[in-house]
C-alpha cells in the first residue's frame, strides 16, 4: 500500500512511540555495552525478534509502507504491551487503512428529542459531546457549570479549545493537568478514523501554536477512551463540587455521546446542585444563566 496512506503512517508513528517507552530490562533483554544503545526503549530488531518477523518487515510497518496482518498486529500489541485502549486505536488505524473514502467530518445536528431529554434532567448536569470534543447541546445545570458555554460562539464550544485557551480552566479543575492530558488522549483516540480531517488538523494546529503543553502531549501519541470517572470543579459561587461522570454512546450518531454529572444524595455536591437548580428556576428566561439550552435543528 502507498506510503502516503495516513492511517498506516499514523500506525507506524504510534508503534514507534510505544516502542520508545519500553525498558529492555523489563522484558528481560540484556542492556548491552555501556553507550551502545543509541535509542530509547526497544530497538526495531528487538521488536521484530519478539514477534518472529523480519527486521525489514517491521521497519516497513513503522514507516507506514505496509499494513500488518491481524495476527502480526496482535503479536505486536503483545510485544509492545499495549493497553486495551491502545490496542483499539491500533486496530482502528489498521482497519481504516483500506477505506476508499474518508468518513464524514462533522456530527449531525442534535435531534430535538435529545434536547428535550436534556431539559428534563432538571437535577443532573448533562450535555452532548460530538466529534473532536465539540459541546453540541446542554441543559441549564450544565450551562451554569461549564463556564458560560451558552455565551460562547459555536467554534469555541470545544472542550480541548477551552482547556488550553480559557485561562479560567486551570482554576476550574482541581487537577487541570490530568484533565488536559486525558482530553488530548481522547482527542487522539477520536482521530483514528480520519487523521487528516481538516477540522481536526485545524484544531490541532491552533492548539499546538498556543500551547507548548498541548504540542508535547499530542506528539506523545497517548490514547484513552474513558467512559466514566470522578472529577472536582471549583464553582465561583458554590466552591468545590465533586461529580461522578458517565458517558453514553448514542446509537443514532456514532460521533455523539451523552455525558452526565451526578452526585450521591446527601453529599455536599448534591446539596449545592439543589441550590443551583433553585437559582436557575428563579431566574428570568432571558437571563444568561443557562436557563435555556441552545436551539437545535
Amino acid at each position: 500500500m502507498s506510503a502516503k496512506n495516513p492511517h498506516l503512517e499514523e500506525l507506524g508513528k504510534f508503534l514507534k512511540a510505544r516502542r520508545s517507552e519500553l525498558d529492555p530490562a523489563d522484558l528481560g533483554l540484556p542492556p548491552g555495552e555501556p553507550g551502545s544503545r543509541r535509542v530509547s526503549g526497544l530497538r526495531r530488531e528487538e521488536v521484530a525478534a519478539r514477534v518472529a518477523i523480519s527486521q525489514d518487515y517491521y521497519a516497513r510497518i513503522e514507516q507506514g509502507r505496509l499494513a500488518p496482518s491481524e495476527p502480526v498486529l496482535e503479536a505486536l500489541s503483545d510485544a509492545l504491551r499495549l493497553t486495551p485502549d491502545q490496542r483499539t486505536y491500533a486496530e482502528n488505524l489498521a482497519r481504516q487503512a483500506g477505506r476508499r473514502t474518508p468518513p464524514r467530518s462533522r456530527s449531525a445536528p442534535v435531534r430535538p428529542q435529545m434536547q428535550r431529554l436534556l431539559d428534563q434532567l432538571t437535577d443532573t448536569p448533562a450535555f452532548v459531546v460530538g466529534k473532536y470534543l465539540d459541546i453540541l447541546a446542554w441543559n441549564p445545570l450544565a450551562a451554569a457549570l461549564l463556564l458560560d458555554i451558552d455565551k460562547k460562539p459555536p467554534k469555541e464550544r470545544n472542550h480541548i479549545r477551552m482547556l488550553f485557551t480559557d485561562p479560567r480552566m486551570k482554576n476550574y479543575y482541581n487537577d487541570w493537568e490530568a484533565m488536559a492530558r486525558d482530553g488530548v488522549a481522547l482527542l487522539r483516540m477520536q482521530a483514528a478514523d480520519h487523521p487528516t480531517d481538516p477540522q481536526l488538523t485545524s484544531l490541532v494546529g491552533e492548539m499546538s501554536v498556543v500551547s507548548p503543553q498541548f504540542r508535547r502531549w499530542w506528539a506523545a501519541r497517548n490514547v484513552a477512551q474513558p467512559k466514566f470517572g470522578t472529577k472536582t470543579i471549583r464553582h465561583p459561587d458554590l466552591g468545590d463540587l465533586t461529580f461522578d461522570w458517565d458517558s453514553f454512546h448514542w446509537s443514532g450518531d456514532p460521533d455523539q455521546h451523552l455525558t452526565m454529572w451526578s452526585a450521591a444524595p446527601g453529599s455536599p455536591t448534591h446539596d449545592k446542585l439543589r441550590i443551583l437548580a433553585s437559582w436557575l428556576a428563579a431566574a428570568p428566561a432571558h437571563d444568561a444563566t443557562g436557563k435555556r439550552g441552545p436551539s437545535v435543528t
